[in-house]
């Protein structure tokens, strides 16, 4: 298989489905085909941003600068998420980024802490500061299974991808009425042909981290 995409062009791939998601949740009826539709290619979004958290774990220089990045971000697009799912400027709906910084905490303790118990107990209080994010819990179990699992200079091994699968079906065992999450699968043959480079420009991640407020803003007001 040929492993053509970059991290920046998965990152960007990402970037639209979650912009076509948001934009069905805003405009669209859920129960509408085109709604579903639109929700399903949506799914891609979450596990490609929580694998390239687990690869930014491991190639970051300063694990301390990348958590208070995400922290930054995750306080400027609080107030941005929040109007856009509740019509409030704050309530206690902090958005991705957070569940983003949950998971990348988690992943932190998990390499560093001594012992298992509290290797368990780091984890399970980033996965109860999640319920305050999107994608609550399962975001940073996501990133745990590709963190814990990665292998050196293979993207998405056989051990990371089934792991995200089991985790997937657990998400549709537990809304079943909703179908769309089947999308979540979708996110593998995009990982898969991630070629280990990252692709763009040093200044792109700020692209990425700026879009994800702003386009919230706009929706939200939008929606006004």
């Amino acid at each position: 298989m040929s492993r053509c995409f970059s991290a920046s062009t998965l990152k960007w791939i990402a970037v639209g489905c979650m912009l076509l998601d948001h934009l069905a949740w805003a405009f669209i009826e859920t129960a509408s085909l085109p709604g579903q539709i639109c929700h399903l290619i949506g799914r891609v979004t979450a596990p490609v941003m929580c694998y390239f958290i687990a690869e930014g774990y491991f190639h970051t220089r300063n694990i301390k600068r990348y958590a208070l990045r995400l922290g930054i971000f995750a306080l400027i697009s609080w107030p941005c998420y929040s109007f856009f799912q509740t019509g409030r400027w704050f309530s206690a709906q902090f958005g991705m980024i957070w569940t983003l910084l949950t998971g990348l905490l988690a992943l932190w303790s998990w390499k560093h802490l001594p012992s298992p118990f509290l290797r368990l107990s780091a984890a399970a209080a980033c996965c109860i500061l999640s319920l305050w994010g999107d994608w609550p819990l399962v975001g940073v179990l996501f990133i745990l299974v590709f963190g814990l699992n990665r292998q050196p200079d293979v993207p998405l091994n056989k051990r990371q991808a089934i792991g995200f699968s089991i985790l997937s079906l657990g998400v549709l065992v537990v809304f079943p009425t909703h179908l769309f999450h089947l999308g979540l699968f979708l996110a593998l043959p995009f990982l898969a042909l991630y070629n280990g480079e990252r692709g763009g420009s040093g200044w792109m991640k700020w692209g990425f981290y700026l879009f994800y407020p702003l386009h919230l803003l706009a929706l939200g007001l939008g929606l006004v």
